[in-house]
């Protein structure tokens, strides 16, 4: 899976998700730091890449649709997070894009614990 890691994760999580298989690029790297919410997702759909970040205005699915980007992973840390809960946040990541594609769609990943929006199916009802 292609993926672009926001500012607010290191190299320590680039790490990790390219230990896993997959290529990984950052804001950083790409020298993109301080770009509007709207124009890092823009910049992902072109790149056909996953977002993945600590930023929780991401998890809004009216703002940031998710089936039209390559797919959006909000990290959600507990209050006083450590380096191990940032490092536990990203395996977890890592399991959920072993077993499945993220393309399309909003996860929530925790320590062990993944959450997918389910955007409504506007051909229901």
């Amino acid at each position: 899976m292609k993926l672009k890691l926001d500012e607010n994760l290191g190299r320590r999580c680039a790490a990790l998700l390219r230990e896993a298989g997959h290529d990984v690029t950052t804001v950083h790297d790409q020298q993109m730091c301080s770009r509007s919410d709207a124009d890092l997702l823009d910049a992902c759909r072109s790149e056909s890449r996953g977002l993945v970040t600590l930023d929780l205005d991401y998890s809004n699915p009216i703002r940031f649709v998710p089936s039209r980007t390559a797919g959006i992973a909000v990290l959600r840390l507990p209050p006083r997070p450590g380096p191990a809960d940032l490092s536990d946040a990203v395996c977890t990541l890592a399991s959920g894009l072993a077993e499945r594609s993220i393309e399309g769609k909003l996860w929530i990943v925790q320590r062990g614990r993944l959450r997918e929006y389910q955007e409504e199916n506007e051909d229901a009802g």
